[in-house]
């Protein structure tokens, strides 16, 4: 029930963003909010694991049963993830830089949802990269750790 609770208001404050993106042309507010919460710094946490290679410590921070959306396919568990797509998106974060546009981060009791964009920029097996990608987190507070629950990457 946490994790359907924590859906619908990403959903509501997608949707919302969406709307407004669609108006008027206008100048792009950086919007940075709740960085400081525990929850945060475990998305924080994870992304350096991710750029320097920690694959212990990234592990670490995902639930067991996470489940990760990128590019039309699901992993769904640490495991899968570890196991599989993990070392490929070590291996291109420490290829390209990326530099953090919005993030924003609600603490809702035990359940948090973390809100980021990002513009990464470089090469990567013979391929130049420029693009804003998107990011969102779900995590839960289990047996006392944030862990993160859900992650849906897009660009």
């Amino acid at each position: 029930m946490k994790h359907i609770h924590g859906l619908l208001l990403l959903l509501s404050l997608s949707l919302s963003i969406t709307v407004s993106a669609h108006g008027k042309k206008h100048e792009e507010k950086v919007i940075m909010k709740g960085l400081h919460t525990p929850a945060a710094k475990v998305v924080m946490s994870f992304h350096k694991a991710l750029r320097t290679g920690d694959k212990a410590l990234a592990r670490k921070l995902l639930a067991d049963d996470v489940q990760i959306y990128e590019g039309g396919r699901v992993e769904r568990s640490a495991e899968q993830y570890a196991h599989h797509h993990m070392l490929s998106d070590m291996k291109y974060l420490a290829a390209v830089s990326s530099k953090p546009l919005e993030h924003q981060v609600k603490v809702m009791g035990d359940s948090a949802v973390s809100m980021a964009r990002n513009h990464t920029k470089g090469s990567y097996k013979g391929k130049e990269r420029d693009y804003q990608g998107m990011e969102t987190m779900v995590l839960e507070k289990q047996a006392g750790e944030w862990k993160i629950v859900h992650i849906h990457w897009s660009h």
